[in-house]
Formats: structure tokens, sequence, C-alpha cells
């Protein structure tokens, strides 16, 4: 059984009056606070807006999105876990936050795994290994094949340490069996300039930074980390369809509130957020961004995030990957 459900654009249709299914309930009498750990105008921001937007639009909430940035993710999340549990303070969890984090921090303000109410995961981002457009490799069996000929003779770069691009780098080196360099560079516009420049020969960044440069023929695709394709550009192939069944390193969101959520608070949330990610508009608004939209019920976003907060965890450690 999966964990959960990939929604692609037209896959999915729900019976008319799903949304509002839980009219009869007090909840929410007033607005709600939904927590972005991040500044305004990244990815997780964008999200997070379109579904506060949706739910203003089709369920007439209040929903007020405030951000709070720092220390990736930590400062904006350690709020939410400190709310009171009565349904009004929602968060916009995170991969980084909720399963990278702990491992690369001696200190982490909650702990992600009892200190949140998971309610639903939204999306999942890949990242997308490139190289530039006159690169000799076609394909991802090209690059493994020259790594493993000529190692450390090839660097792969990479948005900083930590992130879900280094991290998959990490992943695949292992899987594969290669030595490569890991570059780190501050964001992604610095690492896809060196890459363009000719100073590392790959990029593990994502889709958004790099969909652009693919569109204007700068650089090439070899595969995307997700466990299926990334519907805009569809066809790219997946790490794991080309010999390494099983790979899978996205970064992802979901909702998260305080632990101790009232139970009704998170069927109503979370089938809400499952009738507006079966709309055609938000899939299309989301694949824009370079998502991939998911669903599924509380249980199963709880499972994820424990099996996620293991596997980065397991990861860190072994590669011994430490913050700058």
């Amino acid at each position: 059984m999966q964990r959960r459900t990939f929604l692609h654009t037209g896959a999915l249709a729900l019976a008319a009056g799903t949304t509002g299914a839980f009219a009869q309930s007090s909840w929410p009498a007033k607005p709600i606070k939904l927590i972005v750990p991040f500044p305004p105008g990244g990815g997780t921001d964008a999200t997070s807006r379109l579904i506060a937007e949706k739910f203003t639009v089709l369920n007439q909430w209040t929903v007020i999105v405030e951000n709070r940035p720092g220390a990736a993710g930590n400062i904006g999340l350690d709020a939410v876990a400190k709310a009171q549990p009565d349904g009004y303070t929602i968060g916009m969890g995170q991969a980084s936050n909720l399963s990278i984090n702990p491992a690369l921090y001696a200190k982490m303000p909650f702990d992600p795994l009892k200190d949140f109410t998971p309610i639903v995961e939204i999306a999942v981002q890949p990242v997308v290994l490139v190289v530039r457009a006159d690169s000799p490799f076609r394909t991802l069996a090209d690059f493994i094949k020259a790594a493993k000929a000529k190692p450390g003779e090839y660097s792969i770069a990479h948005a900083g340490n930590g992130t879900v691009g280094h991290l998959a780098g990490e992943m695949l080196t292992r899987r594969a069996g290669i030595q490569v360099l890991q570059v780190p560079y501050k964001g992604a516009g610095p690492a896809m300039n060196e890459l363009l420049g000719g100073q590392v020969q790959l990029y593990f960044g994502n889709s958004v930074s790099v969909m652009s440069q693919m569109t204007g023929g700068k650089v090439r695709a070899l595969a995307v980390s997700s466990a299926q394709r990334l519907p805009v550009i569809g066809q790219v192939p997946t790490v794991a369809e080309q010999g390494y069944p099983g790979f899978d390193a996205t970064t992802w969101l979901g909702l998260v509130g305080p632990a101790g959520l009232p139970a009704e608070v998170v069927a109503r949330v979370n089938k809400e957020v499952g009738a507006m990610l079966a709309r055609k508009d938000v899939q299309d608004k989301l694949a824009f961004e370079g998502n991939i939209p998911v669903t599924g019920t509380p249980q199963q976003f709880a499972a994820f995030i424990k099996a996620e907060h293991t596997k980065w965890g397991n990861l860190i450690r072994e590669a011994n990957i430490k913050l700058e």
C-alpha cells in the first residue's frame, strides 16, 4: 500500500459537496493563523499563500499568513509547537525543519515527532540533476560510468550543506558507488552560475532554479530525484528508473499543528485540503512551481514524517555532514 497518493492534473474528480462537509462544526469561529517558517517570496511562502487563498475562497475561512523565518525553519515551527492546540494556529512544515534539521543541529527547540500533530501532506518537490548543454553526459548512466573510471574527477554543485540537493547527491554517490566532490554554494543562483561557467560539471538543484535554464537550452537534465516523474518536465526520467529503485529524495510541504490538536479539526482540514488539491487550477499552480501535489490521511503523513526523519538522519550521520 502506498503511503500517499500523487495527484496529477485531471487525475481525480471529487463529487460535488465535498468541500464544507463539516459545515455544522463550530470551528472555525475566528481567524486561523498559518505560520510560514520562511521569508515571503520563496516557494514555501507561495504554496502557503495559495492554500490560504483557497481556504478563503472555497470555505469562507479567514486565514492569516504569518512569516516567521530563521534557523532553517526552526523558529517558525517552534512557534507552532508552543501554540495552544485549539485549531487556530497551524504551520507549514517542510522536509528541512521536520526531518533534516534534527540531524544537523546539535540542539533543536522542538521534537519533530512528538511536538506536532500532522494534518496533511500537500506537495513534494524533487531536485533535478543537470549538466551544461555541451556536456558529454547524455544520461545518468554516462555520468556514473565516467565517475567510476575517474574517482574524484567530477563535482556536483548544490545550494548549501544540508539542503535536499546536497543530500540527494550524497544518496546517489552512495547508491552508485562513486566518488565525486560535493561543492556547496550559498543558494541556487551561485550554484547555477558556477555550472554554466564550467567550474563544476553537475548541479543538483530544485526544479524552479533549473527549469528556466532548461527552457533556454543552457542546461540538460539527466534525472529527477522523486519517486515519480515531475509532470512539468515529464520527459526527464527519475533516478529510480535509471537503475536505482527506491531512490526518493525530495523536499516536501505539509500542514501541522501543535500536539494535541482536536481530531475534528485535523479531519476537517485534511478533507478540505484533499478537495482543494483535486482542483485543476490548484494542481496547475503547484505544477508551475515545480511541485507534485500529494494527498493522504493524517496517519499516512505522520508515518511519512517519521520515515523521512529516519532516512535523512541516517544519511547525515553516515556521511558526517556538518553545517558550516
